[in-house]
């Protein structure tokens, strides 16, 4: 293969954009996440808050926050009153990640705020931030894709796969996440 075509050209690889500061307490996170904040309790959300507090996230009053989640950034977090996280739930948040109150993030869903910038060679590091509004729902191994908004009451049903922002109130299935229906389920109806 000439070195001239598409295939042969990769990434370049460049140096950490954190410095070494950052670097140092992502280090820490790292261990307190994967000992303290993983082998805590089951019923010990109080504990799990005030540790992310400790490393800079904002959290509000009575959330809770399973320890199997998994956080990869902390101080970029900020969580309203009454969020519910689920088991397994990743909220990678590289850039900054709002939910409001009284979310619930289910199990295994991934919140993912952080890219890559394909189009360069360096294929630097992205921080879209994502804004998930007030009693909304994020189903069961559901993903919320970079720089995205989720409207207040918007429900992101099991698997649904969302590349782009969620009007408030909808109901959004599938891979990619669309609109089914509107507002039953984020009021609190039942779905026939």
């Amino acid at each position: 293969m000439d070195s001239s075509s598409p295939q042969a050209v990769s990434a370049v690889p460049v140096g950490s954009t954190w410095g070494a500061k950052r670097n140092l307490v992502r280090v820490l996170w790292m261990l307190a996440g994967r000992t303290l904040f993983r082998l805590s309790m089951e019923r010990a959300d109080g504990f799990r808050c005030w540790l992310l507090r400790r490393f800079g996230a904002k959290i509000g009053r009575n959330v809770r926050v399973a320890r199997s989640c998994l956080i990869d950034i902390p101080w970029t977090l900020d969580i309203g009153d009454g969020v519910q996280i689920g088991d397994r739930a990743i909220l990678y948040a590289l850039g900054p990640i709002r939910i409001g109150e009284g979310s619930r993030i289910g199990r295994f869903a991934h919140i993912c705020a952080g890219s890559h910038d394909y189009t360069k060679r360096t294929f630097d590091l992205t921080r879209p931030p994502i804004t998930i509004g007030r009693d909304c729902t994020i189903g069961p191994d559901a993903f919320v894709g970079p720089g995205l908004i989720v409207g207040d009451r918007a429900v992101i049903e099991a698997r649904a796969c969302l590349f782009k922002s969620a009007d408030a109130g909808r109901v959004y299935a599938g891979n990619p996440a669309k609109p089914v229906e509107d507002g039953a389920l984020a009021a609190g109806g039942a779905r026939s």
